[in-house]
């Protein structure tokens, strides 16, 4: 029971930082937009939210370090593909090669600094529960606002008029932009959105994953919530699932490497690469009846002066 209670607590800590990065991402692709970028906002997230948290001595100020630089560094994003109408693609990875340094830069004198992580709930009597109680009643703040900001989202994109209006911008900016709609300041606040949830997922990480900072600490994470919001088909209810998910398999290479599995110990740590590749060509072989993506997903829209 206790190994059970231990491994489903590692996962639902492994898929903390996925489900909000690809949350965020979500909204941004849903307005039309494609930001590669998220890898470069969460590691910029993870510098910034530890230097905040260490200085401080604040969880929460760390936590909102990180929500501020990533959303700065999506500016950066959002004025050169949406101001300036670079291509998306070339942008968003520029942007990862730019928060890399950057959070080496930032963090440089931060590294060997440990802190004191984001607590956990304890309510007595139901933290205490054998197998469910930690699971439930048990986790840090990260975990319930990940779970809230899915419902949120899920919330806005389908029972809102503003949300409404995101969508159109992403299925057919031109129409959206002949009924009178700003398309590009929602499409900028979109990928605002998804920069701040990119830079709260990194920091995540240092803040309460792993209570200090090594460059290059988010180890992927980004390209895997890129592929999250494909396996979900951009709908937020099967983003927890595939968030889920892809946790179990990152923590399931972990726990086989104890159990002394007989496979290249490379080979398991790449499984929740593999895996993302895996499903997306799956879902690619599936989909029969045409793509489910915003279909003006990546395009520029430059409008009438």
């Amino acid at each position: 029971m206790e190994l059970i209670e231990a491994i489903i607590l590692a996962v639902l800590a492994a898929s903390t930082p996925l489900l909000i990065a690809a949350t965020g991402e979500l909204v941004t692709e849903r307005s039309g937009v494609l930001n590669l970028g998220v890898e470069g906002m969460m590691i910029v997230g993870a510098a910034c939210g530890f230097a905040g948290a260490w200085l401080t001595g604040s969880i929460f100020i760390g936590a909102l370090f990180g929500i501020v630089a990533g959303t700065l560094i999506s500016l950066v994003f959002a004025l050169m593909a949406l101001g300036l109408a670079v291509n998306q693609v070339a942008t968003g990875l520029a942007l990862t090669i730019l928060g890399v340094g950057l959070s080496g830069l930032i963090g440089a004198g931060f590294v060997g600094e440990r802190i004191t992580p984001a607590l956990h709930l304890n309510i007595p009597g139901l933290t205490d529960i054998p197998l469910v109680g930690r699971v439930l009643f048990g986790e840090d703040a990260f975990v319930y606002f990940s779970l809230a900001l899915v419902i949120g989202v899920w919330w806005f994109l389908y029972r809102t008029r503003p949300g409404l209006i995101l969508r159109a911008c992403g299925d057919n900016h031109v129409s959206a932009h002949a009924l009178g709609y700003p398309v590009l300041r929602i499409r900028t606040l979109a990928v605002m959105f998804g920069g701040a949830c990119a830079g709260l997922a990194g920091a995540y990480l240092p803040l309460a994953y792993t209570p200090f900072f090594i460059p290059g600490m988010t180890a992927g994470r980004g390209w895997i919530a890129l592929a999250l919001v494909v396996f979900s088909s951009w709908r937020p209810g099967r983003l927890v699932v595939g968030a889920y998910l892809f946790g179990a398999v990152t923590i399931l290479q972990l726990h086989a490497q104890g159990w002394g599995v007989g496979i290249p110990s490379q080979l398991m740590s790449a499984l929740p690469y593999l895996a993302t590749v895996i499903v997306l060509v799956l879902l690619s072989r599936a989909r029969t009846g045409g793509s489910t993506a915003p279909a003006a997903l990546g395009t520029v829209f430059v409008p009438d002066r």
